[in-house]
């Protein structure tokens, strides 16, 4: 059946096709099911919804998800049939039961994915069966090379190529700008790209994005790099390691992050930017995405992993039992960074930030022999200090079409100071629930909302002093907040 495409501004996180009941019942299609629509050669596979009154016989209305992978525009003719179901379905039900998939079973679902040939259900299926039932290595070893190598790389002239990554889930951990920030200072290319938030209140694509572009083109991001030796851009603005972006966008829908499927997603997109000295930043404990048993398990894969696919990888344990930064939100964690990297020190100096920070740049420092194993810490915290770091910083952001403006960092209007209801030391902080306080509070959709804590673990407090203050643009999401706050034991007091 061939239709013309009726304008519809409609972003629905995944293609869908708009039909009238006399189209759907010509197609027999009901509403859910998978209908092929083609046009210039592309095919997108597209749930189907069904309009009344809207679509005349000879239209067709896409969400823009469709229309975009299409590269279609209002008035063209696209045609529609009903779609099989494909044969990756078998093998996502296979692994849901717990079997192991072989290689070409594994390569034929991410094909699927990055080819729109699974609907999100589907998606999520897999996401779920990986996560219920797991990945041994050599599946993960299959899913990071079919990641991979269903998108685009880039090739650089130089061999040296660092990078940096956590495996997340510690709420204000955005050492990554302040790394790449020192790394670069001391001579190290590293091409930096980030996700946005998956299950947290930011990632540090929606920090960078406070005050700079971060969606650059291939070419674009060489050209940064190529000036200022780094650059601090989000992955899913080309298409490296596609399949990853799908699937991480079912992963934040179902809080989800399987264990396999992360080393498979950082890996994946290390290979394809080009990085060949890789640190892995692995923060464990309680209220992290693993205990230490597990960390050093995830140490373990990652370097097994990392030497099967000709990478120099180093893993690192860190504590992750409490948020590392006091802001929380885009616009409190690029506040934190920037106080750092300027050295600006006061009474909330973010201490552990700039602690780990320099941490993990002197193990990049020493990997690449910009320093004597044992002086690394001392170089990086030499570059801080010295204001090359934050010189660097400046420029990345500046290369990227960006400006430092703090004045343009404000804080959303609507606040709530919630404050201790007795005298005593912080004794635990729940990064999970602070992470969900954060996204409640509009995060990261929302730049100048978050949370800002005043206290950390360890430290003494007097009743009704301030613990931390929350910031949104929504009363509704305020208000939810504060029963959250007063109904849930986000942070220990201990007397």
């Amino acid at each position: 059946m061939k239709l013309k495409l009726k304008k519809l501004v409609f972003d629905a996180g995944n293609p869908i096709v708009f039909l009238n009941r006399k189209q759907a019942q010509k197609l027999n299609v009901h509403i859910g099911d998978r209908v092929e629509v083609s046009a210039n050669s592309q095919k997108v596979i597209s749930v189907a919804d069904i309009f009344k009154g809207f679509l005349a016989d000879h239209e067709v209305a896409l969400s823009e998800e469709a229309v975009e992978h299409l590269k279609i525009k209002t008035r063209d003719v696209v045609e529609l049939r009903l779609a099989l179901n494909p044969k990756s379905d078998r093998f996502i039900m296979k692994k849901v039961q717990g079997k192991q998939l072989k290689k070409d079973e594994i390569w034929t679902i991410i094909k699927d994915i990055v080819d729109n040939s699974l609907t999100e259900a589907e998606i999520s299926y897999f996401v779920s069966g990986v996560a219920a039932r797991g990945m041994t290595l050599k599946e993960t070893i299959y899913l990071t090379e079919a990641m991979y190598k269903t998108g685009e790389t880039i090739k650089w002239r130089r061999e040296k190529i660092a990078d940096k990554h956590s495996i997340g889930g510690i709420p204000g951990n955005r050492t990554t700008p302040i790394v790449v920030s020192i790394c670069a200072s001391a001579g190290i290319i590293i091409p930096k790209t980030s996700s946005r938030a998956i299950t947290s209140a930011a990632g540090t694509a929606d920090v960078i994005e406070t005050i700079s572009p971060v969606d650059l083109s291939i070419s674009t991001l060489k050209k940064v790099v190529k000036k200022t030796g780094a650059c601090l851009a989000w992955n899913g603005s080309f298409a490296l390691s596609p399949a990853d972006d799908k699937l991480i966008r079912v992963e934040k829908m179902l809080d989800l992050d399987p264990k396999s499927q992360l080393i498979a997603s950082i890996l994946s997109k290390k290979l394809a930017v080009g990085s060949k000295y890789v640190l892995i930043d692995i923060p464990y404990g309680r209220g992290a995405k693993v205990s230490k048993k597990e960390a050093k398990d995830l140490k373990s894969k990652f370097n097994l992993l990392g030497k099967h696919f000709g990478l120099k990888v180093k893993a690192v344990l860190t504590d992750g039992s409490q948020p590392i930064g006091n802001g929380i939100g885009p616009v409190l964690e690029m506040k934190d960074i920037l106080k750092v990297l300027k050295q600006k020190k006061d009474n909330y100096y973010p201490q552990a930030l700039e602690t780990k920070s320099i941490f993990l740049a002197g193990e990049l420092i020493e990997m690449l022999g910009k320093a004597k194993k044992g002086e690394g810490k001392a170089r990086a915290l030499s570059l801080l200090e010295s204001g090359k770091a934050f010189d660097k910083f400046k420029q990345i952001i500046n290369a990227q079409g960006g400006l430092i403006d703090e004045r343009k960092l404000v804080e959303a209007r609507k606040t709530y100071e919630f404050r201790a209801p007795h005298s005593g030391n912080i004794k635990r902080i729940d990064n999970k629930e602070i992470g969900r306080l954060g996204r409640i509070l509009g995060c990261p959709s929302s730049k100048s909302a978050g949370i800002y804590l005043f206290k950390h673990v360890g430290d003494k407090i007097e009743k009704n002093e301030t613990i931390l203050k929350v910031f949104s643009e929504s009363d509704r999401k305020l208000k939810e907040a504060k029963q959250i706050l007063k109904s849930i034991k986000i942070i220990d007091i201990e007397r």
